[in-house]
């Protein structure tokens, strides 16, 4: 059962390999698809957030591996301030969902293998909303979502106080979800590959400052 707007289904996919899952029998070839209907499960909602956390993370990722599928958990992520700063948390939350990268509380691996502890970090000197890295090789690229790119409509701005007050009426809260959808449709869509959108750039800032966590090797690559 279908049970989200029909353009969720054009929104390009993420295509990950998970060496765990390969490991333990989950997958048959250890490839995991990923959609932008996965992350709305995750969250509960849609919104330029959700959509933002998306794009940054399937662009970066294309970007540091280029035609190889991602290896999931073998990938460090950065955010600067903490968890509670803005939007971080929800976008943080999405990240680790498709990348694998946990903080300390995260799976402790196999015999040495597969652990996913410490590879998503707060408090790193990030110039963006968040950046990547491979740990294999330690190149990393920076993210930075701007959604003013494709702004909300008058009419959406107008609906969207009296939707959230709950004194739209039916017609009207039909006509906000109908709007607010739409412009999540240009975003994923429509403007998906707009270099304005997500921007992106190499990454040379290092670890974080002591004291927002564990500052492991691993981590120092």
């Amino acid at each position: 059962m279908t049970n989200h707007p029909a353009f969720c289904d054009e929104v390009a996919r993420l295509f990950m390999y998970e060496p765990l899952g390969a490991f333990l029998g989950a997958t048959t070839c250890g490839i995991v698809e990923y959609s932008y209907a996965d992350v709305v499960k995750l969250a509960g909602h849609s919104c330029p957030t959700t959509a933002g956390a998306y794009l940054m993370t399937l662009r970066a990722l294309r970007r540091l591996y280029g035609e190889e599928p991602p290896v999931r958990g073998d990938i460090e992520v950065f955010f600067p301030g903490d968890a509670e700063s803005g939007t971080a948390g929800v976008v943080a939350n999405i990240v680790s969902f498709l990348t694998g990268a946990m903080q300390a509380d995260g799976f402790k691996g196999l015999g040495g293998r597969f652990d996913r502890r410490n590879l998503l970090r707060f408090g790193a000197a990030v110039d963006g909303q968040v950046a990547f890295r491979r740990a294999d090789r330690g190149t990393a690229v920076q993210a930075r979502f701007d959604s003013t790119v494709v702004p909300a409509s008058e009419e959406l701005r107008a609906l969207a106080p009296r939707a959230i007050a709950g004194t739209a009426s039916k017609a009207e809260m039909e006509r906000f979800r109908a709007l607010w959808q739409d412009r999540l449709r240009r975003l994923l869509v429509e403007h998906a590959e707009d270099p304005a959108l997500v921007l992106l750039s190499d990454w040379t800032g290092y670890l974080v400052p002591r004291g927002f966590g564990d500052a492991s090797p691993r981590a120092t690559k």
